[in-house]
């Protein structure tokens, strides 16, 4: 008997991604997903030894696709410092557009759902090493001030990656002040609230003494122009 077509996998997978931030792994039934990808229930079992087979790797094919642009932009050319702020970015960017699923896989985790602990235990070190790795670089190229690495880790977390999971929180509840409401995307969520928070971020753990290169740059702009004028 020949194999049902593969791409049933794909849209079985594809139904429960955009379930799962609503239901969580214990309210993500076979019935619902197969009903939402137009599958025969039947076929769900043909395909996947078990609803915990299916969280796990629906987990996984998410958290592949987050992590394969991280790691490119993590080596990709470039100063140690610049590779960071690029990842940094895009770390909150993908939040931005996927915090809802984030937030979900914590609330499964802190409610001690074992397939999504085993995916958090398993994942959540790769990109926190990568991170670490690209801080402690920058560290060694003299771009960035020596502390213990945690403490810095924790600090641009908190200055770049809380306030979107935060923010686009409240904006989805809808529960902010109508006044501070409008300006949750310009001044939080926008690419260039972003980079911005990067940039502030980035500059107060430069060595002291030392200016962000754009600051450099238009340190010595100024020198020129007041030799020419002078």
């Amino acid at each position: 008997m020949a194999r049902p077509s593969r791409h049933l996998d794909a849209e079985l997978l594809n139904a429960g991604e955009q379930l799962y931030p609503q239901w969580g792994s214990a309210g993500l039934s076979v019935r619902r997903v197969a009903t939402a990808a137009g599958v025969a229930p039947g076929m769900f079992h043909y395909h996947f030894k078990s609803k915990s087979d299916f969280v796990g790797t629906l987990l996984q094919r998410f958290y592949d696709g987050f992590f394969v642009q991280l790691d490119a932009q993590a080596h990709a050319p470039g100063e140690p410092l610049e590779r960071l702020a690029h990842v940094l970015a895009l770390v909150a960017r993908l939040l931005r557009r996927h915090g809802a699923m984030l937030r979900r896989v914590l609330a499964d985790a802190d409610a001690g759902e074992p397939v999504v602990l085993d995916f958090v235990r398993r994942n959540v070190p790769r990109h926190a090493t990568l991170l670490l790795g690209l801080a402690d670089e920058a560290e060694r190229a003299g771009q960035l001030q020596s502390m213990p690495p945690l403490t810095r880790f924790s600090f641009l977390m908190g200055a770049v990656v809380t306030p979107v999971l935060a923010l686009s929180r409240v904006q989805s509840l809808g529960v902010a002040p109508e006044a501070l409401a409008a300006l949750i995307d310009p001044q939080v969520l926008s690419d260039e609230a972003i980079e911005q928070r990067i940039a502030l971020a980035l500059a107060a753990l430069r060595p002291p003494g030392t200016l962000p290169p754009q600051a450099q740059k238009t340190k010595t702009t100024q020198v020129a122009t007041k030799r020419k004028t002078s």
